[in-house]
């Protein structure tokens, strides 16, 4: 069963992610946030893709819901925390994460700055 500690440092241990304050919610964000935690901290809101987010829903549906409005229709899903193993968890913020995280630098093939 996961918790807040164990959302909280899953989601702060990916690269460039940074948590913030966002209206009632701490929310969690790379180059975009991926991830905000509710204020009764029991549940999370993730973001997936859309096929992500379907087979979630479909494989734990006492764990992951699609949001019932627009914000789910784009892949926000809300994660029951007690729900979820400590590696289901961590699965599901590094799919988030990977859609959210900085873009690497190109660097050109001589070295040189481009």
């Amino acid at each position: 069963m996961a918790n807040i500690a164990d959302f909280r440092r899953i989601a702060l241990s990916f690269d460039g992610a940074t948590e913030y304050q966002h209206f009632d919610r701490r929310a969690f964000k790379a180059r975009v946030t991926f991830a905000t935690l509710a204020p009764d901290e029991m549940t999370a809101n993730i973001k997936f893709a859309p096929d992500e987010q379907a087979l979630k829903c479909a494989v734990a549906p006492d764990a992951f819901a699609a949001l019932d409005n627009a914000w789910g229709a784009r892949g926000w899903t809300r994660a029951t925390l007690a729900a979820l193993s400590e590696d289901e968890l961590s699965a599901a913020l590094t799919l988030a994460w990977a859609r959210a995280k900085p873009a690497e630098k190109k660097r050109h093939p001589r070295g040189k700055p481009p």
